[in-house]
């Protein structure tokens, strides 16, 4: 990740480098590293591109103001930086061309090194082609249809994917003031070309253009950072039980502030005994990887004070 930030996104703390990475300058990053199901870590990170305007600003300029350069220009790096169609295999029926031909796209290191010109600029298109084919494209699965209730609601893919989501060509809806991003084939998951060509594992990426789609993000990504490793349940019945080993509580034998303790030592090891981590997060733990990646560093905000003085200072009949 540390390599990802600093090549691909260029991102430099002392703010003295102006060429940027392939999402151009980035001012600001957060990152948090997730598990899947199977244990396999990934990391959701927002970035803060140099120059971007707010979803408010943007509306602003475009749609009030009516400024048609600026419109074409981000719609221009837009449709540069986010692609969501399989590219052309340049050579078809051809599979000796690159090392991804032959084997998985995700387990060899890209196209030869010493090719130029013109192999070279073929051999990275071939690999590009292999790799967003395996990594990008989208094949419906039970987990798409978690959430369906079942007729008469249609069956729907939760990710938003289907063979007939098309658009020619980017635009933007001046009724909502929503950018409308071109979608070439939509069973593809949105990529950058440089960034998957680099990483070679499946990716998202996705602009925040509007108010919505950036309290969808902001909640998406809080509810990751904060959200329990254990359920509730389960943790209930860790607790249950604890409480359960430590027995009845006997007046003349057992001593109040002792016991106390001996039941929070019970509760937190019935804890930590129920917590369920993979293989890959025991490992990242081991080797004092970060779980999480930002260019800032932060103070805790305690939320409960802060909105016990504002209801104290300014009471809300609404509330």
């Amino acid at each position: 990740m540390k390599s990802f930030i600093s090549a691909l996104l260029g991102f430099d703390p002392k703010r003295e480098d102006n060429e940027g990475g392939v999402l151009g300058v980035v001012k600001a990053h957060y990152g948090c590293v997730e598990a899947q199901g199977r244990g396999t870590l990934h990391c959701h990170m927002l970035v803060w591109v140099e120059g971007g305007l707010d979803p408010n600003e943007i509306k602003q300029r475009i749609v009030d103001n009516g400024d048609q350069e600026f419109r074409d220009r981000l719609l221009a790096y837009l449709d540069d930086s986010i692609s969501n169609c399989i590219p052309n295999d340049p050579n078809p029926g051809q599979s000796e061309d690159v090392p991804a031909s032959r084997f998985h796209p995700c387990s060899v290191r890209g196209v030869d090194k010493m090719l130029s010109g013109e192999a070279m600029r073929r051999a990275r298109e071939k690999d590009l082609h292999h790799l967003a084919s395996c990594c990008q494209s989208h094949v419906h699965t039970g987990t798409c249809y978690k959430y369906w209730k079942g007729p008469p609601d249609p069956r729907t893919c939760r990710f938003d994917l289907d063979e007939d989501n098309f658009c020619g060509r980017s635009y933007v809806d001046y009724d909502s003031g929503e950018i409308c991003l071109r979608c070439l084939d939509g069973m593809v998951n949105n990529f950058n070309e440089t960034i998957l060509e680099a990483v070679r594992s499946n990716m998202d990426i996705k602009f925040i253009g509007s108010g919505a789609s950036a309290k969808a993000i902001l909640y998406y990504i809080t509810d990751y950072i904060t959200k329990s490793q254990l359920k509730a349940h389960v943790a209930f019945a860790a607790l249950e039980m604890a409480v359960n080993k430590l027995g009845v509580y006997n007046p003349s034998d057992d001593d109040l502030t002792l016991r106390a303790k001996r039941l929070l030592q019970k509760c937190a090891y019935a804890m930590i005994s129920h917590q369920e981590l993979s293989a890959q997060q025991v490992c990242s733990y081991l080797l004092d990887y970060e779980d999480h990646f930002t260019s800032h560093s932060y103070r805790n905000f305690f939320w409960g004070n802060f909105e016990r003085y504002i209801e104290q200072s300014d009471p809300s009949p609404e509330c």
